[in-house]
């Protein structure tokens, strides 16, 4: 049985510097882990949770909030506290695989993860933010193996997410069709989601296919979560088909929203093929 507090660790998804970093907070979507810990009970109720338990399960919502707040020497203090009270809980570990990994020590993140593994083996969400790790490890291989546990196991409701991560790992890896391939099956489960649109975009641009193109970057530039990139984008396919008027208006939106970014530099140069 699950805690009060599923719901405000299920709010947190963050995103993990990525190479694809600056499109996703602005597109609205953002490819990295599933979820954060759960604070599970697991088979006890409220009424006899091992006081073990309770003190960890405190310690873990404080390094969530720490954690959502940029705070990692905090949430790392407060992960460590919890695997001191409740070693056998695979949770805090889980939770600390995330902080080493925003922090940039992926190698403890690697070990934080594997410890979390061996204690709960059958976690798909554990299994996504694994996979995660292993595509910035450089081993693809593995991350698509872990994705593709993830997206077997039963119930598991967070697929949209874990088929757009491994698309961006198949992408990163130089395999655009497997990653084309990922980003459609994201976007068939969830086609509000602007970076499987963008990237299914980008694929199909650089495939010299505007029309198919044209579809997904309309439907993020139509909105009001378009950003410097998928306007960029947006023009570049329209100038393709040699539509000047819509090209104009996104150059426009380009310039009053985005002034500064390298995307509107390189429009004001005309550099639409760098």
């Amino acid at each position: 049985m699950a805690t009060p507090n599923r719901k405000l660790a299920r709010l947190l998804v963050l995103c993990l510097g990525c190479a694809w970093v600056l499109l996703l907070g602005a597109l609205g979507g953002c490819a990295g882990p599933a979820s954060t810990p759960v604070a599970q009970n697991e088979g006890y109720t409220d009424s006899d949770l091992p006081d073990t338990r309770k003190r960890a399960i405190n310690r873990l919502k404080l390094a969530v909030l720490y954690f959502q707040d940029g705070k990692l020497s905090y949430a790392l203090d407060e992960v460590k506290q919890a695997i001191n009270a409740d070693p056998d809980w695979y949770e805090p570990y889980w939770m600390r695989g995330l902080i080493d990994m925003q922090r940039g020590e992926l190698a403890l993140a690697e070990a934080g993860f594997q410890k979390a593994l061996a204690l709960n083996p059958g976690s798909p969400d554990l299994k996504h933010n694994y996979g995660v790790l292993l595509c910035k490890l450089n081993r693809p291989d593995e991350g698509i193996k872990m994705f593709g546990e993830a997206l077997d196991a039963p119930g598991y409701t967070q697929r949209a997410k874990t088929w757009l991560e491994q698309g961006v790992c198949q992408l990163g890896a130089g395999r655009k069709a497997d990653a084309e391939l990922s980003f459609g099956k994201s976007f068939a489960i969830n086609a509000g989601d602007n970076l499987a649109s963008y990237y299914l975009g980008l694929l199909l641009y650089q495939r010299g296919e505007f029309e198919k193109a044209q579809f997904y970057t309309r439907r993020i530039n139509s909105s009001d979560t378009a950003t410097a990139e998928s306007l960029w984008l947006g023009m570049k396919v329209e100038r393709r088909l040699g539509h000047k008027e819509a090209q104009e208006q996104l150059g426009a939106q380009l310039r009053k929203r985005y002034a500064q970014s390298r995307e509107a530099q390189a429009y004001e140069r005309g550099a639409f093929d760098e």
